[in-house]
C-alpha cells in the first residue's frame, strides 16, 4: 500500500509539473508572438486626384446648388394626417392600406377601430402661413399637422380643397414663415433644371434633382396632358411638395408618378404653378374654385385645316346655352387666338379660359370656311352639372342612350354581393381624374352596413385576389368562382391613389 501511495503521489507531482510547464510556455509564447508584431507603415493620400482649378465650374455649381437648396428648405413642410376608421367586428374588414400612408391599431378593448396615418409634403406660399399641398394628402382626414424644417410641429387648418385640380390650402399660425414665390409656369421648357423637395417615405427635406422632361402634351386628353413631367425622383410622401426652378421659385406641385412598383421610375408629374395660383386665389377668396368655361368640346387641328399653320383647336361640339352658343360658334370653327393670345393646342385654350375673369368680354379669332373671323363672348362660371351636360350632337349622330342602372345584373355572390359595378369608360376615367393606365370596373354603389363600407362610388376595382378585372364580365366570372368562406383581396384605385381592401366572410 505504501508503494502504491508513493506511486500515486509521484504521478500527481509529474502531472502538476507538466501543467505548470504548459501554462508557462503558453503565456510566454503568446508574449513572444505579440512582441514580434511590428506596426504597419501606411501613408494616406494627401492630395485630390483632380486639381480644383481644373473643375472650377463644377465647384461653383456645387456652391450655387447648396445656396439654392438652403434657401428653399425652410419653406417646405412635412404634412402628417390621421383618420379614425371604425370597423364592425362581425363584418370582417381587415385592412385598407393607402398608397401614401399606413395604419396602426388603437388600444381598444373591442379592437374595432384603426387610425390611418398618412404622410405628404407641402410648401408655404404666403406671409400669412398658407400652405399648398395635394387634395389627396388631406382628403377626409380628422387631423392635420405640419412639421417645419426646424423640427417644430404645428396644427394646420384646412382652408379649402379641390379634388379635380388635386390641390388643398392649409393654414398655420406662425409669424416667422418664409414663403416661396409662385413662378410663371408658361415660361418653363423641357430641359430646364428642377429640384423636387418633400417627405418621401417619411424622410423629411429630401432633395432630388432632374429636368423638365415634357410639358403639356397636346395630344393627351387625360389629366397628364396639363401637367409638367419631370425625371426628378418622386416617391410616396413627395405628394404636395414643390418643384423648384433655378431661382428658388415654385414652378409646380408634385402630384403623381407613373410606376409599376409605386416607387420612382423617373416619370413624375407636377401641377403647373399658374394653375396653382388661380386655384389658390379662388380658394382663398371664394372658399372654392370658380371655373370658367366656354361650353365647347374640341379636337386637335388636323393638317390643312388652318390657312396659316397647324396651331389652333377645332370646335367639335357646342353645349346649348353656353357662352360658345351665345357667340354663335359653329362646329368646325378653328379657334386661333383667345384675347390676342395664340391658341397652340387644347390644353393651352383650357388654361387661358381658366385664368380669365368671369363675365369679362373676350375676343376669339377663328377660322370658318377658310376665312378669318372675330367673335366676342364672355367666360361664364362652369355649371355644377357641366360634366354630364349634353353637347349638340354632330350631324347625323344620335344621342347615346343614358343608363341609370349599373350593368351588374347577376354580378356577384358571397362577400362581393354588396358591391355594384359598371363598365369604366374613357370619359368617366377623365372625369374622375384617374391615371391613364387604370383598367377595371367602376363602383357605382355599396350596400349599407356591408363589409365593403370603405369602398366609395367612383372607386375602380382593378384586381380580385390578384386576378385582373378588365370588364364587368370579368368581375362577374371571378365573383362567381370565389369561395365565399374565404377572405377576398381587392386592388382599388381612387383618383391617383391605389389601395388594398381585404373582405372577410361574415
Amino acid at each position: 500500500m505504501k508503494n502504491l501511495a508513493k506511486f500515486l503521489l509521484f504521478v500527481l507531482l509529474i502531472s502538476a509539473g507538466i501543467s505548470l510547464l504548459y501554462d508557462y510556455r503558453l503565456k510566454h509564447g503568446a508574449l513572444k508572438l505579440r512582441s514580434r508584431h511590428m506596426p504597419e507603415k501606411y501613408t494616406l493620400a494627401s492630395a485630390p486626384s483632380v486639381d480644383s482649378k481644373q473643375v472650377a465650374s463644377l465647384e461653383a455649381l456645387n456652391r450655387e446648388r447648396r445656396a439654392l437648396i438652403s434657401s428653399v428648405i425652410p419653406s417646405v413642410v412635412a404634412v402628417k394626417t390621421s383618420k379614425k376608421i371604425t370597423i364592425p367586428r362581425e363584418r370582417g374588414l381587415d385592412l385598407f392600406e393607402f398608397f401614401y400612408g399606413n395604419q396602426r391599431r388603437l388600444r381598444n378593448p373591442n379592437d374595432q377601430a384603426l387610425v390611418q396615418s398618412s404622410l405628404g409634403s407641402g410648401v408655404i406660399v404666403t406671409n400669412e402661413g398658407h400652405i399648398i399641398t395635394n387634395n389627396h394628402v388631406v382628403d377626409q382626414v380628422d387631423e392635420i399637422e405640419v412639421q417645419l424644417s426646424d423640427g417644430r410641429t404645428k396644427k394646420a387648418r384646412l382652408v379649402g380643397a379641390d379634388s379635380q385640380v388635386d390641390l388643398a390650402v392649409l393654414k398655420i399660425d406662425d409669424p416667422g414663415v418664409k414663403p416661396l414665390k409662385l413662378a410663371d409656369s408658361d415660361t418653363v421648357q423641357a430641359g430646364d433644371f428642377v429640384l423636387a423637395i418633400g417627405n418621401p417615405f417619411g424622410f423629411e427635406e429630401t432633395v432630388t434633382d432632374g429636368i423638365i422632361s415634357s410639358k403639356m402634351r397636346p395630344n393627351r386628353t387625360d389629366a397628364f396632358g396639363d401637367l409638367l413631367q419631370t425625371n426628378a425622383a418622386i416617391n410616396p410622401g413627395n405628394s404636395g411638395g414643390p418643384l423648384i426652378n433655378l431661382r428658388g421659385e415654385v414652378i409646380g406641385i408634385n402630384t403623381a408618378i407613373i410606376s409599376p412598383s409605386q416607387a420612382s421610375a423617373g416619370i413624375g408629374f407636377a401641377i403647373p404653378s399658374n394653375m396653382i395660383r388661380t386655384a389658390l386665389e379662388s380658394l382663398l377668396k371664394q372658399g372654392r374654385i370658380i371655373r370658367g368655361y366656354l361650353g365647347i368640346q374640341t379636337r386637335a387641328l388636323q393638317p390643312g385645316q388652318s390657312i396659316t399653320d397647324d396651331e389652333g383647336v377645332v370646335v367639335d361640339q357646342i353645349v346649348p346655352g353656353s357662352p360658345a352658343a351665345q357667340a354663335k360658334l359653329q362646329r368646325g370653327d378653328v379657334i386661333r387666338k383667345f384675347n390676342g393670345r395664340e391658341v397652340k393646342n387644347i390644353n393651352a385654350l383650357r388654361s387661358m379660359v381658366a385664368q380669365t375673369e368671369l363675365n369679362k368680354n373676350v375676343e376669339l379669332e377663328i377660322i370658318r370656311d377658310g376665312k378669318p373671323l372675330n367673335v366676342t363672348t364672355q367666360v361664364k362660371e362652369q355649371p355644377a352639372n357641366y360634366g354630364t351636360a349634353q353637347a349638340t350632337p354632330r350631324q347625323g349622330q344620335s344621342q347615346p342612350e343614358s343608363s341609370e342602372q349599373p350593368n351588374d345584373q347577376g354580378a356577384s355572390s358571397g362577400p362581393l354581393a354588396s358591391i355594384h359595378v359598371d363598365e369604366l369608360t374613357p370619359q368617366t376615367a377623365r372625369q374622375l381624374d384617374l391615371p391613364s393606365n387604370v383598367q377595371g370596373v367602376l363602383v357605382t354603389g355599396v350596400d349599407p352596413d356591408s363589409g365593403a363600407a370603405e369602398l366609395k362610388k367612383g372607386d375602380v376595382i382593378e384586381e380580385i385576389n390578384q386576378r385582373p378585372v378588365a370588364s364587368v364580365s370579368d368581375y362577374n366570372k371571378i365573383a362567381a368562382s370565389i369561395d365565399p368562406s374565404q377572405p377576398q383581396v381587392l386592388s382599388v384605385c381612387r383618383q391617383r391613389m391605389r389601395s388594398f381592401l381585404v373582405l372577410r366572410p361574415r
